[in-house]
């Protein structure tokens, strides 16, 4: 049986035994779940692709950026939330 070595960053590690854990699995297993779902699928078994952003949360925080487009500031959190209900 050969062994695999990675480095990864701590708190990557720690999150992820802790979703695997609550999935009754320790990280080992998972990742030879990861490379026998690999090999069947004779590729990474789900879609590699750059997140896409819908358009509406871009310009929203170009808007926040650039300071346009803001009501505000409020005094109250509440006040906040009622603006953003408004239509």
């Amino acid at each position: 049986m050969a062994t695999l070595q990675i480095r990864i960053d701590d708190t990557i590690k720690k999150q992820a035994d802790t979703l695997f854990s609550s999935l009754g699995l320790d990280t080992s297993t998972a990742i030879r779940i990861f490379l026998n779902a690999a090999i069947e699928n004779a590729g990474i078994p789900f879609s590699v692709q750059h997140k896409t952003i819908p358009y509406q949360l871009e310009e929203a925080v170009y808007d926040s950026r650039f300071r346009r487009n803001l009501n505000g500031p409020f005094d109250q959190a509440q006040d906040a939330v009622a603006s953003m209900l408004e239509d």
